[in-house]
């Protein structure tokens, strides 16, 4: 019975990590509403860490709370479903995978945004992006955790 369920929840994992993806791919590469237009003229990229973070803080009153918003916390919000359903669809259940898988499709991203000049590659959004990877993580052990004490001794 507990290799059963086991199964179908890592079925729903795969199912929803590849909605997830498909989603992400979307938002990140090829939505107007993230003002992914069509290419620049020129090839934008910022690889010192924390200069974007810095000017999103020191401008807030500037750029508006949305823009602020959008960039610091939209990135790690984004990647957050990422860590939580990388390891219930995978038998890789690491931190460090998650880690690593998190950092590697953001980086994906962003050099795919500096190649095809939709957006900028930018250091930040690594690392935000990675963040967010790690916090998924921390609560799918958290969920993991709670579900094993809900249903220990219940025959699961």
């Amino acid at each position: 019975m507990k290799q059963k369920k086991e199964k179908q929840i890592r079925t729903v994992g795969k199912i929803l990590f590849i909605v997830y993806i498909l989603f992400l791919v979307y938002f990140l590469l090829f939505s107007d509403w993230y003002g992914r237009t069509g290419p620049a003229g020129e090839y934008r990229y910022n690889l010192i860490l924390f200069t974007e973070i810095r000017r999103f803080m020191e401008y807030r009153q500037t750029l508006g709370i949305f823009a602020v918003f959008t960039n610091l916390a939209g990135n790690i919000l984004v990647f957050i479903p990422f860590g939580f359903f990388m390891p219930m669809a995978s038998k890789y259940k690491s931190l460090g995978g998650t880690l690593v898988y998190s950092f590697g499709v953001s980086l994906c991203v962003e050099v795919f945004q500096l190649v095809m000049r939709v957006g900028c590659f930018d250091v930040d959004d690594l690392l935000l992006n990675t963040l967010g990877g790690v916090l998924g993580h921390g609560l799918y052990i958290l969920c993991r955790y709670i579900r094993r004490r809900h249903f220990a001794g219940k025959g699961e």
